[in-house]
């Protein structure tokens, strides 16, 4: 029977399109079945909630009869949700790059009936409009190239199919052909602008990938370029109109160059990572801006982002009542009736409120023009009016929220947490980690140690990808130096052994995306490129640098290496694009572990936290901390009544500190990565 089998999903985004005409099917063996009995090619369509243009794209075509109907007749439509299934995603999107196109989202590909991408395409216009055809228009014209130049399609499908498993293989560089991560450093500094922050140009995504390594190797390299780039980045993006200022939390990216106006989606994987480098940076600066944004993102997280079980949901949406961004922007005229004259004028001066406004007549809230903090007593005046802002904007009709759990994104947030947490000695925002590190291992168990991918309902679903386990992998670590629990060290160790056995490639060495048993997927793609959430490989090798130091078992100190050698072929051709794994790389050998016994006046608590040391693995204990053997503070209690440090780079440790001036040199020598001797 034909229908539109959507509405017995549980993916708010298949959700959006269960009253589409279109008979829709989600992804799966059902649907591939169809497409083999039928012989039809099938039309496969992914996006996801928050995406402004996959909306546009469905109401122009996926809720008009016409348009559904020629879609019904010629193909086999699949639905697919990106972010309940990234590994389908990846490996159309692949495909669309080997077609020469750009990529982007709504996506639009087809297949033939054995799921083989032979062409596609992104968002397609009702009627032909922006230099594309009309979306009818390729429906024709694909059906009747499928019927009736059946040879050019089979070879363009394995053609991409074999370009896509060509990648997954890959040589080794020699020594010389491997990229010297100083001189990349130096060359994105160069690249970033000077005044704005970002890489030159529009549009502007956050881009933690490219900004840690450049923080990392401002730190080792003593490149203060390379570090002032990161300040003016998160500097502009903390005042920019891509971050919230009323509710806080940051939008995906920024259409301009300004950091002006966003495209409004807030996705939890930004959040996370823009708070675990704004809490590195924040270190190093203590600038009182980065406190403040941290502190208001995470109180955003509690209000409107915690999902079921203590889980983290996965976005809002960009639009409300079929505008993008109408839940955000303001008119002049209202913020006065909210505020009052006087009040009104004030923060209209701060926030670049106009008459005309900076959107469509209305103004995105922004600081870009200011961006210095002001006295303690105007900040406390400023945050009265956006309270009174934000109350009122409660009362408008909200943008959509996506509140699926995906293992992958809340792995990223919980290690942010448990980082800032332990900086900002916040013993809620760590319970807040742990809550959803358990609704995580609970809720998507799927037996013998293993992971769903995604949760909502009730329901577990969608098989888990590499990054699932690598960056649960890495909030188990930073839980473990937050707690002193083996717990999760056990946890870690575990999720590691799951990796190996079901992702890792034994003849070219590296993770794939997909397990060993994922069945519905035409191929396994591997690859240690940056996207923008951190590559699973690239998660994984700090992972395992800091499991063979945790463990002194070198089963993970040979994986490391074997893993760097798969992908550095890749690196060597693309340093730019693997910034994140060359981030990772500068701990292998020379991992910092750091422990402080406080006792008495916390002194050397402190200093630590005037420093950053970024990638290290800290230990600080109270002295009703629990301390697991296989810490760095196990046998290393506080001296007499005087608190303790030790600095270890590699194999290499400190003598006992106790001296904060000591302390902070060894923490400088250890930022260099030197051996913290005598």
């Amino acid at each position: 029977m034909s229908e539109n089998r959507l509405k017995y999903e549980t993916s708010p985004y298949l959700l959006q399109h269960q009253e589409n005409p279109v008979h829709w099917w989600a992804w799966g063996p059902e649907a591939l079945a169809e497409a083999k009995r039928t012989g039809k090619p099938i039309l496969l369509s992914v996006g996801y909630a928050a995406c402004h243009w996959c909306h546009v794209m469905a109401h122009e075509s996926f809720e008009d009869e016409a348009t559904a109907g020629v879609m019904n007749e010629l193909f086999i439509n699949i639905k697919v949700d990106r972010e309940e299934r990234p590994d389908i995603d990846a490996i159309y999107m692949g495909a669309l790059h080997r077609l020469g196109e750009q990529g982007g989202w709504p996506m639009t590909m087809f297949l033939d009936s054995d799921a083989r991408p032979f062409w596609g395409g992104t968002y397609f216009p009702k009627q032909q409009r922006f230099g594309r055809p009309a979306f009818v228009t390729v429906l024709l014209r694909i059906a009747e190239a499928y019927q009736n130049q059946s040879e050019n399609v089979r070879k363009n499908a394995e053609a991409i199919l074999a370009s896509l498993k060509e990648d997954a293989g890959g040589e080794a560089a020699s020594p010389e052909q491997k990229p010297k991560i100083e001189d990349l450093v130096q060359r994105i500094a160069h690249a970033v602008d000077r005044e704005h922050g970002g890489l030159s140009g529009a549009p502007k995504f956050p881009q933690w990938n490219v900004f840690w390594l450049l923080w990392r190797g401002g730190i080792r390299f003593d490149d203060q370029r390379a570090r002032n780039a990161v300040v003016t980045t998160l500097r502009n993006i903390c005042q920019g109109g891509i971050y919230d200022h009323l509710g806080g939390g940051f939008a995906r990216y920024s259409v301009d160059e300004l950091w002006l106006v966003p495209h409004f989606e807030k996705m939890l994987y930004d959040n996370a990572l823009l708070i675990d480098l704004l809490t590195e940076v924040w270190r190093e600066t203590h600038d009182q801006l980065f406190a403040t944004r941290i502190a208001e993102t995470v109180a955003w997280l509690e209000r409107e982002m915690i999902s079921e079980a203590g889980g983290f949901a996965a976005s809002l949406d960009a639009d409300s009542e079929g505008e993008e961004g109408k839940f955000y922007v303001w008119s002049a005229a209202e913020i006065k009736d909210v505020l009052g004259a006087e009040d009104a004028a004030a923060f209209a001066r701060v926030y670049a409120v106009t008459a005309d406004g900076n959107f469509e007549g209305h103004t995105i809230l922004n600081r870009l023009d200011s961006q210095a903090l002001l006295s303690e007593m105007e900040e406390t005046r400023l945050a009265g009016m956006r309270a009174k802002l934000l109350t009122r904007r409660a009362s408008r009709i909200r943008p959509g929220w996506d509140d699926k759990i995906l293992a992958d994104w809340n792995g990223l947030m919980i290690a942010a947490l448990a980082r800032a947490a332990i900086v900002f000695e916040r013993p809620d925002w760590l319970a807040l980690s742990e809550r959803a590190f358990a609704c995580i291992v609970t809720k998507l168990a799927a037996g013998d140690g293993r992971l769903y991918h995604a949760y909502r309902a009730g329901l577990a679903k969608a098989p888990a990808t590499a990054s699932d386990y690598a960056n649960m992998t890495w909030a188990a670590l930073r839980l473990f130096a937050a707690t002193g629990s083996d717990t999760y060290l056990d946890q870690a160790v575990r999720w590691t052994e799951v990796l190996d056995r079901h992702y890792w490639d034994d003849t070219n060495g590296g993770y794939f995306t997909a397990a060993d048993d994922t069945g519905d997927v035409v191929v396994r793609l591997k690859s240690a490129a940056d996207d923008a959430v951190p590559n699973a490989n690239a998660i994984q090798l700090s992972n395992l640098v800091t499991l063979a130091a945790l463990t002194g078992e070198s089963c993970y100190d040979d994986r490391a290496r074997d893993l760097i050698k798969a992908f550095s072929g890749a690196a060597a051709r693309s340093p730019i694009g693997h910034c994140g794994l060359l981030a990772a790389e500068l701990d292998l050998d020379r991992l910092v572990q750091i422990a402080v016994s406080v006792a008495g006046h916390p002194e050397l608590r402190s200093q630590l936290m005037k420093l950053s040391v970024p990638g290290a693995v800290e230990f600080i204990a109270e002295e009703t901390t629990p301390v697991s053997p296989r810490s760095l503070l196990s046998g290393k209690p506080a001296v007499g009544d005087k608190s303790t440090a030790y600095v270890c780079v590699g194999p290499v440790c400190s003598a006992p500190i106790h001296e904060p001036k000591i302390f902070r040199q060894r923490l400088q020598h250890a930022r260099f990565g030197d051996a913290a001797t005598e």
